[in-house]
């Protein structure tokens, strides 16, 4: 399998957490493309690490939904599943929407400021078609509330369900076209500066439920239909 140029990436402290990371970005970004077989002698090799936290690794991309494995015959990155990433939408937005509704009213001017000045860089990545920019500005932006409620549940569902999403807007679209989520984004903030749980929780459910219409389309990769 062709791997990344850069070797030797993973400190030794966190050989197993940094080891999960970069596999899964490199998954979710198209370095490592649906389908694509992955060895553990060219992982290890990249990363510079044992084949232990490979392997670990490769157990929870699996556990992800981002990878799948036949022991003893391969181990490829899982194609793009229109229904994988529906189920992983109503989950993700739910727990969003969870996380709004135990972060207010308590979450503070300094966090709504944070949640400003996170979507006027979600903004300027979009104006510039910077896709990288854009999607961590947008992470950054939803993460004060899940920051601020303090619910360990809700950050462990979303980190394993979210980059099922991430990944299918990286490699179905060349630029994103959300733009509108700027405006989602700002009614969000204002409705959580207003204190209004129900409004801004439903608010913030239905921006990450703009990606549905993007799903009625034929399949992702002729493995699953909608």
């Amino acid at each position: 399998m062709p791997v990344p140029s850069h070797r030797g990436l993973v400190p030794r402290s966190l050989l197993r957490e940094d080891a999960y990371r970069a596999i899964r970005d490199a998954i979710v970004d198209g370095t490592l493309a649906p389908g694509e077989r992955l060895n553990d002698a060219d992982l290890v090799e990249w990363l510079g690490v044992s084949r232990t936290p490979v392997r670990e690794a490769l157990a929870r991309l699996e556990h992800a939904g981002l990878v799948r494995t036949k022991p003893g015959r391969y181990t490829i990155v899982s194609p793009l599943d229109v229904r994988a990433v529906r189920n992983a939408q109503s989950v993700t937005a739910a727990m969003h929407e969870l996380a709004v509704r135990e972060a207010l009213p308590n979450l503070s001017a300094a966090e709504l400021d944070a949640m400003r000045a996170a979507n006027a860089r979600f903004a300027g990545a979009l104006r510039r078609g910077d896709v990288d920019a854009a999607v961590a500005a947008d992470d950054e932006f939803h993460d004060v509330p899940v920051t601020a409620c303090a619910n360990d549940a809700v950050r462990s569902v979303l980190e394993q369900f979210t980059p099922v999403l991430r990944r299918v807007e990286r490699l179905r679209f060349s630029s994103l076209s959300g733009r509108g989520s700027v405006a989602q984004h700002e009614r969000i903030i204002a409705l959580c500066e207003a204190g209004d749980v129900d409004a801004a929780a439903a608010a913030t459910r239905a921006n990450w439920q703009t990606l549905a219409p993007l799903l009625d389309t034929p399949p992702l990769d002729g493995s699953s239909s909608p």
